[in-house]
């Protein structure tokens, strides 16, 4: 499908608001994120469905520069593991990009219901993970806010396969990035103490991820006032600079060792000793 607009530089060569409107039914919005609502579409031609993230510029700099983001990314990547980019429109006012639909849940909302994955289908889970971050590490990718809520099943049957959403907050790896980013539960300690960083940043990211399916808890939690936020997120990051965390009894009582193991070197606090999602795959778990 061709894309509407894909200047994203200074040249005014913006689509027309009705180019959107005369292709697609836009619906309600289903979801407000930080920086864009997010639409069900459909093609009015073909009645397929699709979902629409729409950015509005006037909300500022740092949301025009994640709707630019994610559009550079997306139209970088094809794997099927990754939400794919189908159509991108520019307005004098809007950017919309449309994505793939994925139907299926958030792996977030599953572990509220069911607290806890098996080994199996945790190991299902990361291997799709390692082998969609791999191959954005092949392309000197870092995703900086890969976590439960980004892992989405693409359908609703039993063996569906997970995609990894958003990537308003990915990045080209040009040099290493000084820029902290993420959700401060999964943010890796070479982000947390402001130093330069890369790819190993998602592969700690994916530690965390395991640990949660696993267990049912997070590795590093913090018990938090409500209106403490400050020390909350001051004593979580201490955990995390000092990788502290533990397999503790009765969660991890069950759990192979080889699980814990694969755990423990993707959390790894020294990021050059950190293993790679390539070398993840491999693993004996």
């Amino acid at each position: 499908m061709p894309f509407g607009c894909v200047t994203l530089g200074d040249k005014k060569d913006y689509n027309q608001p009705s180019e959107v409107t005369d292709r697609y039914d836009l619906g309600q919005v289903i979801k407000t994120e930080e920086f864009c609502e997010i639409f069900r579409a459909k093609e009015k031609t073909t009645g397929k469905l699709y979902t629409c993230k729409k950015f509005l510029k006037r909300d500022g700099r740092k949301v025009r520069k994640a709707a630019k983001n994610e559009i550079i990314i997306l139209k970088m990547v094809k794997h099927p593991n990754i939400l794919q980019l189908v159509d991108v429109y520019i307005t004098r006012k809007e950017y919309f990009i449309f994505l793939e639909l994925a139907t299926g849940r958030e792996v977030f909302d599953w572990i509220l219901d069911q607290g806890y994955y098996s080994e199996k289908d945790t190991s299902n889970v990361i291997r799709q993970v390692l082998e969609a971050v791999a191959y954005l590490h092949s392309l000197k990718i870092v995703h900086r806010n890969l976590k439960l809520e980004n892992l989405v099943y693409y359908n609703r049957l039993k063996n569906s396969k997970i995609v990894i959403s958003d990537f308003h907050l990915a990045k080209l790896e040009n040099g290493l990035i000084k820029e902290p980013c993420g959700t401060p539960e999964y943010l890796a300690p070479e982000v947390v103490g402001r130093q330069r960083y890369g790819r190993p940043v998602d592969c700690w990211a994916i530690g965390v991820i395991m640990y949660i399916l696993l267990s049912g808890n997070p590795p590093f939690y913090e018990e938090a006032d409500e209106d403490d936020y400050e020390n909350h997120d001051k004593n979580l990051f201490r955990k995390i600079l000092a990788g502290d965390y533990e397999f503790a009894p009765p969660y991890w009582d069950d759990i192979s060792q080889a699980a814990k193991e694969l755990v423990t070197r993707l959390m790894e606090v020294e990021q050059d000793q950190r293993i790679t999602a390539e070398e993840a795959i491999s693993h004996e778990w």
